[in-house]
């Protein structure tokens, strides 16, 4: 092969470049960003097909030993370094444009990674579950609901704290449980027997909870905050959101681990995107506080499955400007 017919080959790789470009640029769904990486896969491999044999392509010769790659473009081979000098200034225009076209094709994958990132980032996460009593929809805040230890439940505060009443409608004097009617717990050691046979249930909540107790040293559990990570780790695995919102504090505070601002945006973003909003609360006071109040706002604006209450305060909590106290005032006109 000579080396005229080695620059065809290399300008037909430049044109599947130009054609990928400009199918990147009109392109954003998952499908698409599929079919534009088999494009660049084609990019990257279609010299290997069209040429089983190595030729230089100064002087056309062929052979293992012609191994001498451009040291730009990546694209080209010669056979010693004196066939590449030669070729330099032939080779020059060729390889700028292919350098031009690659620096184009990852600066829009790049876009279009960021892009794919927010609306995943930003999508409505699934809603609260509904209280299993009164069938209301669950408080966004932990304040308002309690975790039952006895049967897995998590009850609205309202049905926690009132009445109970047996089938004859007599009020029950003792404190139990007002979904399976269970004995509240008299010991911690109870306590902690009930939280062991929830998680040995892969019950998330329960598994969460004994991390809290790791990672505080209560209930006569040692303080250790690398179980406390491992206990959280496992609970957000089975999709319970507050888990990475406190993997991502750990990480934001240094508490059993070196402080990482980029792993803690990380779990932050999880937990957002799974519902909690103290996580997202969290997102948006980094926004605020490098002065990025666009996507301040839309951190705290795509809270919407929070009670309106709760968004006010979100976006009170993390103004900074007179403009971002006025929509926070906004929101408690709702």
């Amino acid at each position: 092969m000579s080396g005229e017919s080695e620059k065809i080959c290399n300008g037909g790789t430049l044109k599947i470049v130009n054609d990928c470009c400009k199918d990147i640029a009109s392109k954003s769904s998952d499908d698409d960003v599929c079919e534009v990486n088999d494009m660049l896969q084609k990019m990257n491999t279609v010299d290997e097909e069209d040429n089983d044999v190595l030729v230089c392509a100064n002087c056309g010769k062929e052979g293992d030993d012609v191994n001498n790659t451009c040291n730009k473009c990546k694209m080209v081979k010669y056979c010693n370094a004196v066939c590449k000098k030669v070729h330099k200034k032939k080779h020059k225009k060729e390889c700028e444009e292919y350098i031009k076209l690659a620096a184009e094709k990852h600066k829009e994958e790049l876009r279009i990674a960021a892009q794919l990132h927010d609306e995943k980032h930003f999508k409505q996460p699934p809603p609260e579950e509904d209280c299993p009593i009164c069938f209301l929809l669950l408080p966004t805040l932990a304040t308002g609901t309690k975790y039952m230890m006895c049967c897995g439940k998590t009850i609205c505060s309202g049905c926690c704290y009132a009445p109970v009443y047996d089938n004859k409608g007599n009020e029950v004097v003792k404190k139990i449980c007002p979904f399976c009617r269970s004995a509240r717990h008299k010991s911690n050691d109870e306590l902690v027997e009930r939280l062991d046979k929830r998680v040995d249930m892969d019950d998330p909540i329960a598994i969460y909870t004994i991390g809290n107790y790791y990672r505080d040293g209560l209930y006569g559990f040692p303080q250790d905050h690398t179980k406390a990570l491992e206990l959280y780790h496992q609970a957000g695995e089975l999709s319970f959101a507050r888990s990475y919102t406190s993997i991502g504090y750990a990480y934001d505070n240094g508490e059993g681990v070196e402080v990482d601002k980029e792993k803690a945006k990380h779990y932050y973003e999880l937990a957002a995107m799974g519902g909690d909003i103290n996580a997202r609360h969290n997102l948006g006071i980094d926004e605020s506080r490098e002065a990025r109040f666009e996507a301040f706002f839309d951190q705290c604006l795509s809270v919407k499955n929070a009670n309106k209450m709760d968004r006010a305060l979100i976006v009170a909590s993390g103004s900074r400007t007179r403009s971002c106290q006025s929509i926070s005032k906004h929101w408690l006109l709702f």
